[in-house]
């Protein structure tokens, strides 16, 4: 299976490359959004295959997989043949909808493609329209019960969290600096992190902090929390979107919408490591049944499988 899509989000690319199927990507020389090609901090296998934008359009495909809406209003027009703008197409929404939490219309209004909400929050929040939906859940690699907890810290984990401001919830992590040991990593952290730390490392880096602070308001479930829990890292975080779901307060990480009350926990488990153990691991637990990565690439082969499949029956009613 040939599936042609754009590097936007690289930690989830990487995961969905673990799959049986050829992921195309284009590249441009100026690398701009989309374009970047594979790149050097993810270990991509021979399955992600570079193509030059100009030569994209001479190239045979299955089906075609956009993730944002460059991508579909602009990018598939600039490089796509007509003939490939034929092909089934299914569109990956990152994110809920950043407009009106409830009223926003997603982009995509038509039948014949799938649109896949990565959490089943983030398929409540949409107005799809009327097309079809799909939740896939997030899929991670698991390297083990790696966790540690041996520096009396947490950790969060966020790229250019300091521009991102309140949505990610830059306040509350300088609130709770305040008042907690508390290390941030990630690209564009500036003054306030410690810099970027490359996804093949970050789990031995990350794996002796005590604890994992997901400081986010309003957006997806961050791949950085499924993987904290899958290593059997302790995860604090807010009681929004669709964390509220994964974690069962007290039991496999704390959860709230009182940052006091997470500052509470947070020193709980600075003081107690063998309860940080114990909160860790039961949260590797739910992560190895609703994270793990045979789970995610198998949901997304078989949707694969389903779009190819329709078109070439749509294609034969065509025909005769």
């Amino acid at each position: 299976m040939k599936i042609f899509t754009w590097h936007i989000h690289g930690s989830y690319l990487f995961y969905l490359s673990q799959g049986n199927y050829k992921i195309y990507i284009p590249v441009k020389e100026e690398k701009t959004e989309g374009y970047y090609g594979r790149g050097e901090t993810f270990p991509f296998d021979e399955n992600v295959i570079e193509i030059p934008a100009q030569e994209v359009k001479y190239q045979q495909f299955d089906c075609i997989l956009f993730q944002t809406n460059q991508n579909y209003l602009v990018d598939q027009f600039e490089i796509l043949s007509e003939e490939q703008r034929t092909l089934p197409k299914i569109y990956l929404e990152h994110d809920p909808p950043r407009q009106h939490p409830t009223n926003t219309k997603h982009l995509i209004d038509d039948p014949d493609i799938v649109l896949v909400h990565v959490t089943y929050f983030n398929n409540l929040m949409w107005d799809s329209n009327g097309t079809p939906t799909r939740v896939i859940e997030h899929g991670v690699t698991d390297h083990g019960a790696v966790y540690t907890g041996s520096l009396n810290k947490g950790l969060v984990v966020i790229n250019n969290l300091p521009e991102r401001g309140r949505l990610l919830g830059f306040d509350i992590f300088l609130e709770v600096q305040k008042r907690v040991q508390l290390d941030l990593v990630g690209m564009g952290t500036g003054d306030w992190g410690l810099g970027e730390i490359l996804h093949p490392q970050l789990p031995g880096f990350q794996s002796q902090y005590r604890f994992f602070f997901n400081p986010i308001r309003y957006t997806s479930l961050g791949l950085a929390v499924c993987e904290a829990m899958m290593m059997g890292m302790p995860v604090v975080g807010l009681a929004t979107t669709e964390l509220s779901s994964v974690i069962d307060n007290g039991y496999s990480g704390f959860i709230h919408t009182d940052v006091n009350y997470l500052i509470d926990k947070m020193n709980l488990l600075l003081d107690d490591a063998a309860l940080a153990a114990e909160i860790g691991s039961n949260g590797r637990e739910v992560a190895l049944g609703r994270f793990n990565i045979e789970r995610f690439t198998t949901e997304w082969e078989a949707l694969f499988n389903e779009v190819t499949e329709k078109n070439v029956r749509r294609r034969l009613r065509i025909v005769h």
